[in-house]
């Protein structure tokens, strides 16, 4: 027989959030992925009746308790509407089956996201968007830095038989735009450089960000911190995220740049949290840190923001398009990845990076 421990580190690794209510809908159990879809803490969910854990409640499930209970069949319903105590919708599916454990009846509901579903297959047509943009870029780089060397090339041959002084400065323009064309392809492939891995604290690097925002405002932006002090230490290149995070909180500042010049209330708020059996992509991990850059600048538009992190695309006249898309491939680099959420009032950059340093479980999305 299996002990009562092993079931109950089982039931704790789940990825589907676990609910076991008593007759009078009091919840006497629940996972760790219960207390993650809920947005919070398992001992606030223990002792509650169900219906107490949500603003909004899907009455038809709930009115499926006693019948349940008394019946002793399994329910499922799909997509059930839910708002959460934080005001925020939840779409899950919901399964409800009857259980007797030591002579008393109990229900052990199951939840699934639906959003969790939704967001996954999204994060996959991204990373695939992310690699068809990646083979295509270098292909053009390649095709474009070839001529530039036999154009700079030529322009030095040129340059050492000229004998009016004068056009020398005609040649040197050739040399100085062929050089910048190749440092634009360059960017736009990236860096090369192999990760430097380290034991890292996020908050240090945030920190680090912080502080060259504030500078570079000159204190006309607010910056709030919400961190979770207790997350650990994530395996990473400094150099490199800082890089990342920095893009991003420099896109927040330049889109409050208006409001803080008119004396508009301008701020940043930077949020750490951590979410757990959390899938990036094709893969599950125990532990994974979400950072949440949010602005409450005038947001980006629908049509636009699918395509932010594609090179060369960029909201502004003098905006080179490259920033976010190296964010993204320095994210991706780590196994993380980085999305983007925006309303008039306020734009949401979402990155996921992985803590936990057991080997992430490959997980079936279809």
């Amino acid at each position: 027989m299996l002990s009562d421990f092993f079931l109950s580190r089982v039931l704790e690794n789940l990825s589907t959030a676990l609910l076991l209510i008593d007759r009078e809908h009091k919840i006497i159990y629940t996972n760790p992925a219960a207390g993650m879809l809920l947005q919070t803490s398992q001992k606030r969910i223990l002792s509650r009746k169900f219906t107490e854990l949500f603003l909004q409640c899907d009455d038809k499930l709930v009115n499926e308790f006693p019948v349940i209970l008394d019946a002793g069949h399994t329910y499922t319903q799909r997509e059930c509407q839910f708002v959460l105590q934080n005001g925020q919708g939840l779409l899950a599916d919901c399964s409800v089956a009857s259980n007797t454990i030591e002579g008393q009846e109990y229900l052990l509901v199951e939840m699934q996201s639906k959003d969790r579903l939704i967001r996954i297959s999204r994060e996959e047509q991204l990373q695939e968007n992310q690699e068809t943009a990646e083979i295509l870029v270098r292909g053009l780089a390649h095709e474009i830095k070839n001529p530039l060397g036999g154009i700079r090339g030529a322009a030095q041959l040129l340059d050492a038989e000229l004998t009016v002084p004068d056009h020398h400065e005609y040649t040197q323009v050739i040399m100085d735009e062929s050089d910048r064309l190749r440092n634009l392809v360059d960017r736009m492939l990236g860096s090369n450089k192999a990760l430097k891995r380290s034991a890292l604290n996020i908050h240090e690097i945030l920190e680090r960000v912080c502080s060259l925002i504030h500078a570079e405002s000159g204190g006309r932006i607010q910056i709030i911190k919400d961190y979770d002090p207790s997350i650990p230490d994530l395996n990473g290149d400094k150099g490199q995220l800082i890089q990342a995070f920095l893009n991003i909180a420099k896109n927040a500042l330049q889109a409050l740049n208006k409001q803080a010049d008119e004396g508009s209330n301008a701020s940043i708020t930077i949020r750490t949290r951590t979410l757990r059996q959390f899938t990036i992509g094709y893969f599950r991990h125990k532990l994974v840190a979400k950072i949440d850059i949010i602005d409450n600048g005038p947001g980006i538009s629908k049509d636009f923001i699918q395509n932010i992190f594609y090179p060369m695309i960029s909201g502004r006249a003098e905006g080179t398009g490259l920033g976010l898309s190296i964010t993204q491939s320095i994210f991706t680099k780590h196994e993380g990845l980085v999305e983007c959420e925006s309303k008039p009032g306020e734009t949401n950059f979402i990155v996921y990076l992985p803590l936990a340093s057991e080997k992430a479980v490959q997980e079936q999305t279809t």
